[in-house]
């Protein structure tokens, strides 16, 4: 820090109550008064070098006069300041009195007019040096703060910053002064020169008014993770982790920090990390900003929510406001629209010259895919959690975004259990997303067992199981049209089985014939053929089973049918006709023929089952 010190005489002023008075032999012929303050002071050494007291006083009147002053810039201590100079006392400035004493001297007009080398000029003179050095310019602006309006009259404030905005741009080769940096790890005798973001922590030290225009004149000349870097420091510095509800005028001031903050952040993908966005949401929500600041923080977070870390996603149920409304759900559901808008705009699969890019764009959206699994099965567990939020959230991403469904199987299954008493038709849409042919060995032993899934669910689990084991035994496999009606992504197997249970092909309706190396087809295939080459077929599924899903199906049936006929829609049966029906005497609808009843899907999967060949084990 710069000193400089000016007059050489000893300090001679005394105080005597809430006077204060120099002591000389001439007695006092000047009355000042400066707020609870009374100077006795001399005309003469005064007069000579300020110009305001010039027009206040007559010097040609040897009576004692008084002067109110109770406007000067600084108070007391400035005008004490500008006294003892004209005395020749000795004053002592640095970056901390030099703002008040400058702005002092201009109100009492004490410039080189009046006299040469006076203390405006003086001061002046210091002021420029004390701009030069890096943590006297931060310091001086943050005196401004007390005197904002002479300050920016006089220029002090926009000086100070574009001072500060020279030494930000400045190389970091020629950065040889001192600056605070604590970042952990960084050995400052290990680097030849000074890291990229050395300023953030003395810049982050200003108030909200000299930041924010710090970080506007610099911020188009600096790269935007720089700006970026400082928003975070700031951010940390002057915002809490939690809100504190006795104190609701920080909450006024941490909102427009939070603010500003949020409208500073570049638009370029990283420019601030994943989870400083998440943790400005979680604010944003305690502070109750405007939804414009939420939308923006959401769609930045969202653009990179691969980086995100499940703990960061859990601390949105922390805020007041989201716990009981479950409003966070809605927000990674968000951000998860938003990631895939923008996975769907960078990524260019036809482009050989963009491989790479295609590939870490799959590796983001299996990562996505996989942070929302896991965040749902954190949260499946909350006994008041509906099940629709669930639905929703697992159903925004596309079918190929997770690799597996094991994780998506976890959450259906911790969610069935913590909520037995949902209805049918809520499991059912709660199951849809779920692929049985993307789960583990392990999955679908546990799936098999589980008595909480809907039994439609069981039997896709049960038919892969089946099929798979047949494959594996079978030295022939499966007819290309049964595989085709497995492999397809979002086809109604219970409708493929029917048809593959009539001998018609699954994917086009039409009768099933010979492959195309003249070996009959599976459902041509006999019992002597099996016998010939040595195979016996699969075991069949249990009577009592079918016929307990034959049960339930007829359960769902009549609960559709008695929803439909509720709401006035008409009956119709699996062939997609209209049930007719007759009016009563009393008004009522009554049905003249009921629904065809669908063949049980246990009995498909037996009847296909049965004709496939397994080799018999020895």
């Amino acid at each position: 820090m710069k000193f400089m010190k000016i007059g050489t005489r000893l300090d001679a002023i005394l105080t005597k109550e809430a006077t204060r008075y120099v002591t000389l032999d001439v007695s006092s012929d000047l009355t000042v008064q400066v707020n609870n303050t009374k100077y006795l002071l001399h005309k003469f050494p005064l007069l000579s070098k300020c110009g305001l007291l010039q027009q206040l006083c007559d010097p040609t009147n040897s009576d004692n006069q008084t002067v109110e002053l109770h406007e000067i810039p600084g108070g007391e201590e400035a005008f004490e300041l500008c006294v003892k100079f004209c005395y020749g006392i000795s004053i002592n400035l640095s970056a901390h009195n030099i703002v008040q004493a400058l702005c002092a001297s201009h109100f009492l007009q004490m410039n080189d007019a009046l006299e040469k080398g006076n203390l405006t000029n003086k001061l002046e003179y210091f002021f420029g040096s004390v701009l030069q050095a890096w943590k006297d310019s931060i310091l001086a602006l943050q005196t401004t703060q007390a005197l904002p309006t002479w300050s920016e009259n006089l220029n002090i404030t926009g000086r100070c910053v574009d001072a500060i905005a020279r030494k930000i741009w400045t190389d970091l080769t020629n950065v040889t002064w001192s600056y605070t940096y604590t970042r952990a790890g960084f050995i400052r005798k290990a680097h030849a020169g000074a890291p990229r973001d050395w300023w953030t922590e003395d810049v982050a030290d200003l108030d909200l008014q000299f930041f924010r225009r710090v970080i506007l004149v610099v911020r188009s000349s600096i790269p935007p993770a720089l700006v970026g870097e400082a928003l975070h420091v700031y951010a940390c510095q002057h915002l809490p982790d939690e809100l504190d509800p006795n104190s609701s005028g920080s909450v006024v001031k941490h909102r427009e920090i939070l603010e500003f903050i949020v409208s500073q952040i570049p638009t370029r993908k990283g420019s601030v990390s994943t989870s400083f966005l998440l943790r400005l949401l979680r604010l944003a929500n305690q502070f109750c900003v405007s939804d414009r600041v939420v939308a923006k923080i959401m769609r930045l977070a969202g653009r990179q929510l691969e980086e995100a870390k499940l703990v960061d996603l859990l601390k949105l149920r922390t805020s007041p406001s989201c716990s009981t409304s479950f409003n966070y759900i809605d927000m990674v559901k968000a951000m998860a629209e938003h990631f895939l808008v923008e996975h769907r705009r960078t990524s260019c699969p036809d482009s050989g010259e963009r491989q790479s890019d295609s590939e870490r764009s799959h590796q983001s959206m299996t990562r996505v895919a996989k942070l929302i699994d896991s965040y749902l099965f954190q949260i499946a567990a909350d006994p008041n959690l509906p099940v629709t939020k669930v639905i929703e959230l697992a159903n925004t991403l596309p079918d190929n975004a997770r690799a597996d469904h094991d994780d998506l199987y976890r959450v259906i299954d911790t969610y069935l259990k913590e909520h037995p008493d949902i209805s049918k038709s809520e499991k059912k849409n709660l199951c849809h997303k779920l692929d049985c042919r993307k789960l583990s060995t392990d999955a679908c032993m546990h799936a098999v067992q589980n008595d909480q899934l809907p039994l439609r669910t069981v039997v896709q689990v049960l038919l892969q199981e089946h099929v798979r084991a047949a494959m594996a035994m079978s030295p022939v496999g499966l007819h290309g049209n049964m595989k085709a009606m497995l492999s397809a992504p979002t086809r109604d197997m219970a409708k493929d089985m029917t048809l593959a249970t009539k001998g018609k092909d699954p994917m086009n309706g039409r009768m099933m014939a010979s492959n195309v190396n003249g070996q009959r087809s599976i459902d041509q295939s006999s019992g002597e053929d099996h016998q010939r080459r040595g195979m016996t077929s699969p075991p069949v599924l249990d009577k009592a089973t079918i016929e307990a899903v034959e049960v339930d199906q007829a359960s769902e049936i009549a609960e559709e049918d008695d929803s439909k006929s509720r709401t006035g829609s008409k009956v119709v049966n699996f062939s997609g006709r209209p049930v007719a029906s007759e009016v009563t005497q009393d008004g009522h609808s009554k049905k003249k023929m009921k629904p065809k009843r669908m063949p049980s899907i246990f009995s498909m999967i037996a009847k296909l089952t049965s004709k496939l060949p397994i080799q018999k084990q020895r």
